[in-house]
């Protein structure tokens, strides 16, 4: 199945700052900002448009229970995920279990744009956090 990058999340400690550097620096358009208490989310998040590139700054608004949190405590800030588009995620999904990829199926949900996204498990990605997407109600 073909697989396009959608977008790269990277994990900010401070979102206006990062923001400003984004837009100001980089050239970058603020597409959307809002928060999110989902669980596994817990995330203040800019998506930033970089010249038809997407980028989710992601802070965490809990620094116990946000998956953001833990990543920070553990690797840093920077990169946390890189995104690929899928055609049909539940095609995509049997794929991955064809080749023995597993998945994270606790993080599968839709987003407030309509994306509907899963995790792949890091154990099986040499430790990259990989997200699978498709955009069904845009078909």
């Amino acid at each position: 199945m073909k697989k396009t990058l959608d977008h790269m999340g990277i994990a900010v400690r401070r979102l206006d700052e990062s923001v400003q550097f984004y837009t100001e620096v980089l050239g970058g358009e603020l597409f959307d900002r809002y928060r999110s208490e989902a669980t596994g989310v817990e995330s203040e998040i800019a998506v930033i448009d970089l010249n038809g590139s997407r980028i989710e700054l992601l802070m965490p608004t809990n620094n116990t229970t946000s998956p953001i949190a833990r990543f920070m405590k553990q690797k840093g800030k920077g990169v946390h995920h890189i995104a690929y588009r899928v055609e049909n995620l539940d095609e995509a999904l049997k794929e991955l279990e064809q080749q023995n990829i597993r998945v994270m199926q606790d993080t599968l949900r839709i987003n407030k744009h309509g994306r509907r996204l899963i995790y792949l498990n890091p154990a099986d990605t040499e430790g990259t956090i990989i997200e699978y997407c498709d955009y069904p109600q845009t078909l």
